[in-house]
């Protein structure tokens, strides 16, 4: 099958970004028009010297200043910053753009990607939980494609393909690994290291979203980002501890529709870009004699009670989705450098959504400062909780 897509990759040299460019490599009709990182100066410019972008973005500005010089042999346009990301992310050659940055910095290159008129594949699931109302509307307008490309959303996106009449579906049924912690309780978590939150037992993911998996922070995100994919908030949890349903569909007549796969993000980020079509890959069958059975459980939202708060943030809307990422993203960089405790991460976003009140239909700069406003209650919670 003859297939052609040319592509910009925002974080080219994270999880989500390298196993992109592992697709581009399998299929040559893969063309990567531009890619950006943060700071992987060494990954990114082997990168470029490989697949051979129009551009290429350091969002660390000094870093970027060495990877102009590194790459002053070849024809590559170096830019960095902001700027930058967005130029990327706007590249005239490239029809579609994978969004694989982490956090809310997503947010914006995404904005002016979908009003240049690419086709969004969406990996960066915060760019509709601080600004799905904003995002969804541009993208109706401009005639623009959001692909979802996170396994859970990807899979019910694929479990919706014969669905015709979107009132014919009941709910929503995400699955959740449950995270190296699954069974445990809050008094078992008090000594939890970063080692610990990081050891995942199914996917290799970045360090930022597997604490998040840990956490069930994740999960909550997903839901959000779930109801703007699909406009539905009847979304229910199940902790599936073997990964390989990725999530299902129930409708009204209670038939379950269900996608299954090995835990291999590949396939995925594979067919947000080839949708419609699927082509073949290696090396990621499923083998069902591997699991006996498959098992389902209730989150415990007792212990990882942050899914609760997810919960409340989704149901209250307004800008309450945009305090818990921000304050989660806080909390998990504070967790990291040793400075609040694994179980501080939930404590820390329930006192931000506690002190910020709510903004029924934000407009951007609201999204900003109250990002700002977020992060820095947690950081007064840091200090707090060393006294």
């Amino acid at each position: 099958m003859e297939f052609e897509k040319k592509i910009a990759v925002l974080g080219s040299t994270g999880s989500i970004g390298t196993q992109t460019l592992e697709i581009a490599r399998e299929y040559k009709g893969i063309k990567i028009e531009a890619m950006s990182a943060h700071s992987n100066i060494d990954l990114i410019e082997k990168q470029a010297r490989e697949f051979k972008p129009k551009t290429v973005c350091l969002t660390d500005e000094g870093k970027a200043k060495d990877l102009k010089i590194k790459l002053a042999d070849t024809d590559i346009k170096v830019v960095q910053g902001k700027e930058g990301l967005i130029e990327t992310a706007t590249a005239d050659s490239a029809d579609t753009v994978v969004t694989a940055v982490v956090g809310i910095s997503g947010l914006e290159p995404t904005i002016e990607a979908i009003k240049a008129k690419k086709n969004i594949a969406l990996a960066n699931k915060e760019t509709l939980v601080t600004g799905g109302h904003i995002v969804m509307d541009l993208a109706k307008e401009n005639g623009v494609a959001i692909l979802p490309v996170d396994s859970e959303h990807s899979a019910i996106f694929q479990s919706l393909q014969g669905c015709k009449d979107r009132r014919e579906v009941k709910r929503i049924l995400l699955t959740a690994s449950g995270g190296p912690f699954f069974g445990k309780k809050r008094e078992e978590l008090v000594d939890i290291k970063p080692e610990d939150a990081l050891k995942h037992p199914n996917w290799n993911m970045g360090a930022k979203v597997t604490i998040d998996s840990s956490t069930l922070v994740n999960k909550g995100l997903e839901v959000m980002e779930a109801k703007w994919l699909f406009g539905t908030d009847n979304i229910k949890v199940l902790v599936h501890r073997q990964s390989v349903v990725h999530s299902m569909v129930e409708f009204v007549d209670n038939g379950v529709i269900a996608q299954l796969g090995a835990p291999d993000m590949r396939l995925p980020i594979q067919y947000a870009l080839t949708y419609p079509n699927r082509l073949p890959m290696k090396n990621n069958e499923l083998d069902f004699t591997k699991y006996p059975s498959l098992t389902f459980d209730e989150p415990d939202t007792d212990t990882f009670y942050a899914l609760k708060l997810a919960y409340d943030a989704l149901k209250d809307g307004g800008i309450k989705p945009t305090v818990f990422n921000s304050a989660d993203e806080a909390a998990v960089e504070l967790f990291m450098q040793g400075k609040i405790s694994y179980l501080g991460i939930s404590d820390a976003i329930a006192k931000a959504m506690s002190e910020i009140k709510n903004i029924e239909n934000p407009t951007i700069s609201d999204i900003w400062e109250t990002d700002k406003l977020a992060r820095e209650i947690v950081y007064r919670f840091e200090k707090e909780s060393l006294i």
